[in-house]
């Protein structure tokens, strides 16, 4: 579940291992670009950590971000 929080939408997926959670990154990937809003994250072995904000709007949580966070969700992870 995405938690707002220091103008932050934030949420951690988990997987069985890297090659899952590597090719779940590629997959927000194409939808970042599709959207052209990219996240902040980070991945180690098996955890992705997403952070999305809108720097344009002055790093604060905006329907973008809100856009982006559904679209993620709707991967069906």
């Amino acid at each position: 579940m995405w938690k707002e929080e220091d103008n932050k939408l934030k949420r951690t997926f988990k997987f069985q291992d890297f090659q899952e959670a590597f090719a779940f990154m590629t997959r927000v990937a194409f939808l970042a670009e599709a959207q052209q809003h990219h996240p902040n994250w980070s991945n180690v072995y098996n955890t992705v950590e997403i952070e999305l904000t809108t720097h344009d709007a002055g790093n604060t949580v905006t329907e973008k971000d809100r856009k982006l966070a559904k679209a993620i969700d709707e991967l069906g992870v």
